[in-house]
């Protein structure tokens, strides 16, 4: 069992949203589904027997979405990102996880729930810690002017290109 699971509260389409994560990452599964009954009906005036809470898997790591109500909403606050080798991972995950929603800046977005993901090369990490610190301030200017990150523009920043 994870020590640290990630709670994450929907008005109502934890289960649609669970179903829509599992299918863009490979290692993924929904685990248990608990329903609202009769006293958490009344606490919570949802009908008996829907969905409250979905317990999931992505790439491993475990989550659970609650169906909670409106009360609250997702923030910029928290962000799940998203590591990727190459140029068609990023562009992979940026198309499946930004449609519906709203892109960003910087390899960030908001996928149709309102959650904050940011999709990353690994090689910006490499690029940014660089010892030279020109070269790494390139980069960075590189990054803010993009919205979905290109691997190639980066990696000519860093060239000086």
């Amino acid at each position: 069992m994870q020590r640290i699971t990630p709670f994450l509260w929907f008005d109502n389409q934890a289960e649609e949203a669970v179903k829509f994560y599992t299918s863009i990452f490979k290692n993924s599964r929904i685990g248990k589904i608990a329903r609202y009954g009769d006293e958490r009906e009344q606490v919570s005036g949802r009908t008996k027997g829907s969905v409250m809470t979905v317990e999931f898997q992505l790439e491993g790591q475990e989550f659970v979405a609650l169906n909670g109500g409106p009360h609250f909403k997702f923030t910029e606050a928290i962000s799940f990102v998203v590591n990727c080798q190459t140029q068609a991972e990023v562009d992979k995950f940026w198309k499946k996880l930004s449609a519906s929603g709203k892109e960003v800046q910087c390899g960030w977005l908001k996928d149709k729930y309102g959650l904050s993901w940011q999709i990353v090369p690994t090689v910006l990490g490499e690029l940014l810690s660089d010892k030279d610190a020109a070269k790494s301030q390139r980069v960075m200017q590189a990054m803010l002017k993009m919205v979905k990150l290109d691997i190639k523009k980066l990696k000519d920043a860093a060239k000086g290109k």
